[in-house]
């Protein structure tokens, strides 16, 4: 875990653009008709979906492996009115996972330059769901030209093959969506690309 966490506070460290900007599409789309409720943000980032949610009603638990991304988050919360809303949290998933029950838990692009057990942080997600409340999982299907991987040889989990590795009862935890969509995503300097995301969401039925 040592060299996730090297890697990834110094990318949040260094980072320079603004924070709490540009959520992922795939979440405005799933997110935007529900109702407000408890959220939680695996992997937040600079907080662009985080403060998206908070900004319409939802409160977030928002969590990151790097202390900067967190700092950087809850700083930007603050300064934006949204502290109340955002409560952003330092993890070493699965060592730590946050506490509470959530309506909605978003994994967006969930990858990592270093091994680590994704399958049981996801698990933990989908039980840390309140009856009725969603899982979405976003992958990168495809590699973009500003991503900080350019192997072309890397595979990427398609949604049949996550909902295989979580290996969930599908009774408890039905599947609402799994497919490959393709849009063209514009990266931080303005580069424009068609990628394509590989999405899997979930629902917890009732009890």
């Amino acid at each position: 875990m040592t060299d996730a966490v090297q890697f990834w506070d110094e990318r949040y460290r260094q980072y320079e653009g603004p924070w709490g900007l540009r959520p992922n599409p795939l979440l405005v789309e799933v997110a935007d008709a529900l109702p407000p409720g408890a959220a939680l943000d695996l992997g937040c980032g600079t907080g662009g979906d985080a403060v998206w949610l908070a900004r319409r009603g939802w409160r977030v638990t928002a969590v990151d492996i790097a202390a900067s991304a967190v700092a950087g988050l809850r700083e930007h919360a603050a300064a934006t009115g949204l502290g109340d809303r955002i409560t952003p949290e330092r993890h070493e998933l699965p060592r730590t996972f946050p506490a509470g029950e959530f309506d909605l838990v978003t994994a967006q692009y969930f990858h990592s330059v270093v091994d680590f057990a994704r399958a049981e942080v996801l698990r933990a997600a989908a039980r840390a769901l309140r009856p009725g409340g969603l899982l979405l999982v976003v992958d990168h299907g495809s590699i973009a030209p500003w991503s900080w991987n350019q192997d072309p040889d890397t595979h990427f989990p398609t949604p049949d093959e996550v909902a295989a590795e979580l290996d969930l009862d599908p009774a408890r935890w039905p599947v609402v969506r799994r497919d490959m969509p393709r849009r063209e995503a514009v990266g931080p300097h303005g580069e424009v690309a068609t990628v394509t995301d590989n999405v899997l969401l979930l629902r917890r039925a009732p009890d």
